[in-house]
């Protein structure tokens, strides 16, 4: 069972509505990744999602990576991949993925020059944060293109469009 902690900063507006579009982009991103099956298990997986401000996400963005600007979203898995897989199978307590973090001005203005829906977008994020906390990177090019799959895959199942297109 997925469990997503959403909270947000006020500017980003109705909390309910920010935390439907998380669960469904958070489901979709379990189901096309390389753990289904943590979506019907009885053990409870949970991750939080902080919906932020530009200033926030610089911080967290200065302190933990060394890159003082803001960034769209930012991922901070609290379990190792090997971890993950042991826990698919397991029976024990809760599993805590980790944290996504998104920074509403950077969102709001990239959304805007790529002329698609904050929502969507913020869709977008999500997926692609929580695909980090499953242990994808792309760092490399063949790492790179398996997280972008099972996110095109992931944003279709939900309607929306590829965003890797050129």
């Amino acid at each position: 069972m997925l469990r997503v902690d959403l909270d947000a900063e006020p500017v980003w507006g109705d909390l309910d509505i920010w935390q439907q579009r998380a669960d469904v982009a958070v489901q979709a991103a379990f189901a096309h990744s390389h753990l289904p099956e943590l979506i019907a298990t009885q053990i409870v997986t949970s991750l939080s999602i902080r919906l932020a401000d530009d200033d926030e996400v610089q911080t967290l963005n200065r302190e933990y990576r060394g890159k003082d600007k803001p960034t769209n979203v930012l991922s901070f898995p609290m379990m190792a991949n090997d971890e993950l897989w042991r826990a698919a199978d397991d029976t024990g307590p809760e599993i805590m993925m980790g944290d996504i973090i998104l920074a509403h001005q950077t969102c709001v203005r990239e959304a805007t020059e790529k002329q698609i829906d904050l929502a969507d977008y913020a869709s977008h994020l999500i997926i692609h944060g929580t695909m980090h906390l499953l242990g994808y990177t792309h760092e490399e090019q063949s790492e790179a293109e398996e997280m972008e799959s099972r996110e095109v895959k992931a944003l279709a199942s939900l309607g929306l469009g590829n965003p890797y297109d050129a």
